[in-house]
């Protein structure tokens, strides 16, 4: 179970994540997530296996850095050597680079990108980081993703392209 800092922004609720995490000393999943780049990278300094470790809930600290939308951290994570393509280990099957995308984050996708992110890679359902970007209407980091090489043509399980979902939006 994840801890309940990270309980709190997943609800959206940054305001008590942050107060819950006063005081303590917070895990690289939290600090990644809170956008504590201090800490992190000190974390990293004391123990560098943890830029390739996994949350009980299946993420890497550059899943939730870049879900969360912390570019300093997500830098720093894949200069520690995160995996860049970390499939999450649970039903979502996401990519850093989709959870970048879901949050929205043109600076971490573009961290992501310019390291060598598959700009096709597919999550559960066949979904792209460019369907996400469409679905979103967010014209900057599709932009971003086709200038690095993503298929607007590539159609995930149920058949939709980017188009598709961009127009459902």
């Amino acid at each position: 179970m994840p801890s309940a800092v990270l309980l709190a922004l997943y609800r959206g609720d940054q305001e008590r994540a942050r107060q819950m995490a006063q005081g303590r000393s917070l895990d690289v999943f939290e600090a990644a997530a809170l956008g504590d780049q201090a800490r992190l990278e000190a974390l990293l300094r004391e123990a560098p296996a943890l830029a390739t470790a996994w949350s009980e809930d299946g993420f890497t600290a550059l899943h939730l850095a870049c879900f969360f939308g912390h570019p300093g951290c997500a830098r720093s994570l894949i200069a520690g050597g995160a995996m860049l393509e970390a499939e999450a280990r649970n039903a979502m099957r996401v990519r850093p680079l989709h959870s970048a995308v879901a949050g929205r984050c043109a600076e971490c996708a573009r961290a992501l990108l310019a390291a060598g992110a598959d700009p096709n890679a597919r999550q559960a359902g066949g979904f792209t980081p460019l369907h996400a970007a469409a679905q979103n209407g967010d014209g900057e980091i599709e932009a971003l993703l086709r200038e690095h090489g993503a298929d607007a043509a590539l159609r995930d399980d149920r058949g939709r392209d980017a188009q598709a979902f961009r127009q459902a939006q």
